[in-house]
C-alpha cells in the first residue's frame, strides 16, 4: 500500500501498461490511505468513491484493449472551486454548500476525456481568497509536515493531499499565488502556467485577469502531463491561448547550460522576508550555476503592486456577490467582513488606477526578461504559520518586522498581473523541518523552460524521498 501511495502519475501508468499494477487496486489503494491519513488533515471534503471505482475499471478495460488514453487510470483530485458535474461544489462557502454543478468545467472534461479517475473535491479557503485553507463548510486543512501548521492556500487541500500521499497529482487555481503558496508549504511542485494556457470556463466571477488554472505534483514530469491534458484553445474562454505547438511533457527535457538567470531576495520591493527561507533559497539560486547557468542577484525595484491586488481581488468578489451582500454578512468567513468595508469604499479611480500600475508593471518585469530567461526568488517569504481555527490569515512579524496582510506573498502574485509562468520547487526544510519553496519565473508562453529548469534542479537535488510525518510540533 505504502509504495503505491507514493508513486508518481507517470511510474503509474508504467506500472498499468506492463500488468504490474491495475487502475481498481491503485484507487482502492488510495481510498483506504484516504480513510487513515484525511480525518489528520481534511484535504479532500467530498470524496467520490463509487464513481472512481467504476472509472477505474473502465481505465482497466481499456489497458487490456490496449486503448489506454494519456491519464488512463491515473488518480486526481479537483479543487473545489471548480465546476464537476454532478459532484458537490461549495467554493468553501455557506452561499454554495448544495450547489452541485450541471456541467464541469473544461479543464475536468479534458482529465475526464483523458482517463484520469476523480477521486474527490480539495478544500479552499472561502472563494480562494486569502493564503490559507479554511472556512465554515469543511473547517481548516492542516499542513501534513507539521499538523499545526496551515497547508498555505488557496488550494491547500490539493498540496495537503500529493504531499500526504493520498494522490498523485491534483488541480490548483493560482490568482495570487494559490498553487505556489501551498506547493512551498507542503513540499510538492506547483506550476501556475501561463495566463489562458488552461480555460476557466466556466467560473463564478472574480479574479477575471489574475486566475490561472493548472496542478500540484509529487514531481515536474507528472505537471508536464498534466498541462498537456488541460491546455488548449476554447471558444468559451475569450483569453484561451491558442494550441501549444509542441508537447511540454517532450520540450521539458534537456539540460539548461548557457541560461542567463536572475535571483532576487526580494524584488526590490523590502519587503521583509524569513532568514532561514532566504537563506534556503539563496542557496538553491546560486546553485543553478552548477547546473551551467549565469547567476546573477539582483533588486529591480519594480513598483509595489500589493495595494492593487488587493483592490483588485477585493472590488471584483464584493462586485461579485453585491445582490446578496446581507447573505455574505450572515453567512461568510468572519475574518473576510472587514473586506466588504475595504472594497466599499474604493472608487471607480483607484480600480482604474491599478491598469495604469499594471501597465508600468508589466514593461518593468519585460525588461528584467530581456536581459534574463528565468527570474528564481524565495516562492513564499515565510515557512508554513501556525493554522488556527478561523485563521490567521498570515504572520504578523516576519523577521521582527511588521508584515501585512499580504506581504508574505510578495513574490507570487507579481506574476499574476503579468501572466508570466511561473513555479514553486522544494529547495530545502528550516531549523522546523517545515518545508521552503524556491520560484521559478519564466517569459510568458514558455512553460517548457520553466519546467525544464525545475526539472533540471529536481535531478540535482531530488525531494521525492523526503515524506511528512503526519504528526504535530508536540508530538
Amino acid at each position: 500500500m505504502t509504495e503505491i501511495c507514493w508513486m508518481s502519475a507517470m511510474e503509474l501508468l508504467s506500472a498499468y501498461q506492463k500488468g504490474k499494477l491495475s487502475p481498481v487496486e491503485v484507487v482502492k489503494t488510495l481510498l483506504a490511505r484516504m480513510d487513515q491519513v484525511n480525518p489528520k488533515i481534511n484535504a479532500f471534503v467530498t470524496r467520490t468513491d463509487e464513481m472512481a471505482l467504476s472509472a477505474a475499471k473502465k481505465s482497466e478495460a481499456a489497458f487490456k484493449k490496449g486503448k489506454a488514453r494519456p491519464l488512463e487510470g491515473v488518480p486526481v483530485a479537483i479543487k473545489d472551486n471548480t465546476f464537476t458535474k454532478g459532484i458537490r461544489t461549495t467554493f468553501g462557502s455557506r452561499l454554495y454548500e448544495n450547489f452541485i454543478p450541471e456541467k464541469d468545467a473544461i479543464l475536468v472534461e479534458r482529465l475526464k476525456n483523458a482517463g484520469a479517475v476523480i477521486l474527490g473535491k480539495t478544500n479552499l479557503p472561502e472563494f480562494g481568497l486569502v493564503g490559507i485553507t479554511d472556512n465554515l463548510v469543511f473547517g481548516k486543512t492542516v499542513n501534513p509536515w507539521n499538523l499545526n501548521k496551515t497547508p498555505g492556500g488557496s488550494s491547500g487541500g490539493s498540496a495537503a493531499a500529493v504531499a500526504a500521499g493520498l494522490c498523485p497529482v491534483a488541480h490548483g487555481n493560482d490568482g495570487g499565488g494559490s498553487i505556489r503558496i501551498p506547493s512551498s508549504f507542503c513540499g510538492v511542485f506547483g506550476l501556475k502556467p501561463t495566463y489562458g494556457r488552461v480555460p476557466t470556463y466556466p467560473h463564478l466571477p472574480g479574479w477575471e485577469t489574475l486566475a490561472h488554472e493548472g496542478s500540484l505534483t509529487r514531481t515536474v514530469e507528472d505537471n508536464a502531463l498534466m498541462l498537456d491534458v488541460m491546455a488548449g484553445p476554447s471558444d468559451y474562454d475569450q483569453n484561451a491561448l491558442p494550441q501549444y505547438p509542441g508537447k511540454f511533457l517532450k520540450d521539458m527535457k534537456g539540460d539548461i547550460k548557457g541560461l542567463k538567470v536572475a535571483f532576487s531576495a526580494d524584488l526590490g520591493g523590502g519587503f521583509p522576508v524569513d532568514s532561514q527561507v532566504l537563506e534556503v533559497a539563496r542557496k538553491a539560486g546560486l546553485s543553478f550555476k552548477d547546473l551551467g547557468c549565469k547567476v546573477e542577484e539582483i533588486k529591480p525595484g519594480w513598483i509595489n503592486m500589493e495595494n492593487d491586488f488587493l483592490v483588485t481581488l477585493l472590488s471584483e468578489t464584493l462586485t461579485a456577490h453585491e445582490n446578496e451582500l446581507d447573505k455574505v454578512k450572515e453567512l461568510g468567513y468572519p475574518l473576510y467582513q472587514p473586506f466588504i468595508e475595504f472594497a466599499a469604499a474604493y472608487t471607480n479611480k483607484d480600480v482604474i488606477r491599478v491598469q495604469f500600475n499594471r501597465y508600468q508593471f508589466y514593461e518593468q518585469v519585460s525588461q528584467v526578461f530581456a536581459k534574463y530567461d528565468l527570474i528564481l526568488t524565495p516562492t513564499v517569504a515565510t515557512p508554513a504559520f501556525e493554522a488556527g481555527d478561523r485563521g490567521p490569515l498570515g504572520p504578523e512579524k516576519i523577521n521582527g518586522q511588521e508584515a501585512s496582510a499580504s506581504s508574505w506573498v510578495c513574490f507570487t502574485y507579481p506574476f499574476n498581473f503579468t501572466g508570466h509562468p511561473a513555479a514553486s520547487v522544494p529547495c530545502g526544510f528550516n531549523a522546523e523541518g517545515l518545508p521552503i519553496g524556491l520560484q521559478i519565473a519564466g517569459r510568458r508562453f514558455d512553460e517548457a523552460l520553466v519546467l525544464r529548469a525545475a526539472r533540471a534542479f529536481e535531478k540535482a537535488h531530488p525531494w521525492r524521498e523526503k515524506k511528512p510525518t503526519l504528526t504535530s510540533d508536540s508530538e
